[in-house]
């Protein structure tokens, strides 16, 4: 089937259902959206794994577009769950009447741009040919799975399940022998859950990760009306702070402080949960390694606490990296789950995983652990796992894949040079990882549909960066990552965690107020480093 339009938009999550509602309600434009999954989610309509859930406040996490969904709206938990999101984003779709674009069960195979044309041609693995002026991806950062570093799954005899793919009927694990591999955020929030079901659970950790508490409860209508009463005022201040979440100010430096001072502001963000242990206290952890030496022994000393056994609480306590640097999980009654006697911790860094056998897993040493169901919380292909898998060919029949063969180039994460009218949603080089998602995703698609408006309002047929802006861009990346610690931490925001992928800075490493202040400079100064080329003369 061929069908011309004016936009593709791929995705069915935060992005793509925000980009579609812009450009065909608000901006009028012709569009047809591709979702892979048979509804409206994205990210949330696949990861279903025991205990998964945001963990910015619900509050926060969501859209800020539209005030009379801001109020119609009301989370029932501080921090939702996965069914809660996804039914936000069901109703998100319902009341704008998004699912009628879509094709959905429709994965994008290919991208490839026309230079006689000036128009990209996506195919779909459905048989789909789409031709389009403009591209929107929405593909999502963390939507590609890592592919295991081990092998024998296929020889393995029970059920395996992933947790970015977990079944929709939730599997009956009562009395099973289970065993997790992984121990990253999502891992950390189905560990608990997987424990008070099954019959025994044996736990596979490369690599411990600093874990803070969540400190979930219900939504206190008395806070909730609150916010609702201030939105705007919210919302604006949310955009203003480091990480799209208005929390308190932190003091100026750890290393400054008494003892007491830092264990009094330690103890109360440990206690009130969330982010703002690493964002509330002292404005200097992710840039001064003495300054996190010091919230890196205290979560040691807090894990110490709450674990029964001093050598399985050494097993989880971090030492090869800083605090903050690897992506930092939030949790709830993880460590305790170490206590029971029916949960085993098998460090698997120095004895890794040889292989997975029809009845278990082997380790090197040939250590040997008998398995009926085993689950996978090994990571995602992170920033870039998405775009690469589409096929992109841009100009010359250039792909993508070998343009970010030493790692990805973007201008502002938005567009990259030679990939004309490709409009990437908080891609590699754009502030994500660091910034609460919703909103990081409404700022860009604004930036990318007005883009896309101004074109049409300037009679422009193309778009791209400028070598030399995406160079200089480049450069911006690596200064702002190269003054913090996070460049001495092997981790996915470096792209260190896929073997054989470039480390590289993957994303903006700065506030998310500087961020949108650098694309609005873009902006007011005439899209500056974006060629446009006008439209071609008709014969």
């Amino acid at each position: 089937m061929h069908q011309d339009t004016d936009v593709v938009v791929i995705g069915a999550g935060f992005s793509g259902l925000y980009a579609l509602h812009t450009l065909r309600d608000r901006m009028g434009l012709d569009v047809v959206a591709c979702e892979a999954a048979p509804d409206v989610g994205g990210t949330w309509y696949w990861n279903r794994y025991p205990g998964a859930r945001c963990d910015i406040e619900s509050i926060h996490y969501s859209y800020s577009f539209d005030e009379q969904l801001q109020q119609e709206w009301t989370w029932s938990e501080r921090y939702a769950a996965q069914p809660e999101i996804l039914a936000y984003l069901n109703h998100v779709a319902d009341r704008y009447d998004l699912r009628r674009g879509y094709r959905f069960g429709t994965r994008v195979t290919s991208m490839v741009w026309d230079d006689d044309t000036d128009r990209w041609t996506v195919g779909t693995d459905t048989g789909d040919a789409i031709t389009a002026r403009f591209v929107i991806s929405g593909g999502g950062n963390v939507s590609i799975p890592k592919q295991p570093e081990f092998s024998g799954l296929e020889t393995f005899a029970g059920p395996v399940y992933a947790t970015h793919a977990w079944p929709h009927e939730d599997p009956d694990l009562a009395g099973k022998r289970v065993g997790v591999i992984g121990t990253g955020a999502s891992g950390i929030q189905a560990i608990p859950k997987i424990a008070e079901r099954c019959g025994h659970l044996t736990v596979f950790q490369r690599t411990p990760n600093f874990a803070t508490p969540l400190r979930n409860r219900p939504a206190d209508p008395d806070e909730v009306a609150a916010v609702k009463k201030d939105y705007p005022e919210v919302r604006a201040a949310s955009r203003n702070s480091f990480l799209g979440v208005p929390y308190p100010a932190p003091a100026p430096s750890a290393l400054e402080a008494s003892p007491e001072e830092r264990r009094r502001r330690y103890d109360e963000q440990w206690d009130n949960g969330g982010f703002g242990i690493m964002l509330a206290t002292f404005g200097d952890l992710l840039f001064d390694k003495d300054a996190n030496d010091t919230i890196a022994e205290y979560t040691r000393e807090r894990i110490r606490e709450r674990v029964t056994d001093p050598a399985v609480a050494e097993l989880l306590c971090p030492d090869d990296h800083a605090f903050g640097t690897k992506r930092l999980p939030m949790e709830t009654e993880y460590y305790e789950t170490y206590n029971r006697d029916d949960v085993e911790l098998v460090p698997v860094k120095r004895n890794p995983i040889e292989e997975v056998t029809a009845t278990g897993v082997r380790l090197a040493d040939g250590t040997s652990y008998e398995l009926d169901v085993l689950v996978l919380a090994t990571g995602f292909d992170a920033f870039t796992g998405a775009l690469t898998r589409m096929g992109i060919v841009g100009r010359g029949g250039v792909s993508l894949n070998d343009v970010w063969a030493a790692g990805p180039v973007s201008y502002l994460g938005l567009m990259t040079h030679g990939f004309p009218n490709l409009f990437t949603i908080t891609g590699p080089g754009a502030a994500v990882a660091l910034y609460n998602n919703p909103l990081a995703i409404e700022d860009h698609v604004e930036l990318a549909t007005r883009a896309i408006g101004y074109m049409i309002e300037n009679g422009h047929r193309t778009m791209e960066p400028e070598d030399a802006a995406q160079a200089a861009w480049r450069e911006e990346l690596n200064a702002r990552a190269h003054a913090t610690l996070f460049p001495q931490t092997d981790s996915w925001y470096m792209g260190a965690n896929i073997p054989g992928k470039p480390k590289v800075v993957m994303m903006y490493v700065g506030a998310a107020a500087e961020y949108r202040a650098s694309c609005a400079e873009v902006v007011d100064d005439g899209w500056r480093g974006f060629a446009f080329e006008h439209a071609k003369a008709s014969v």
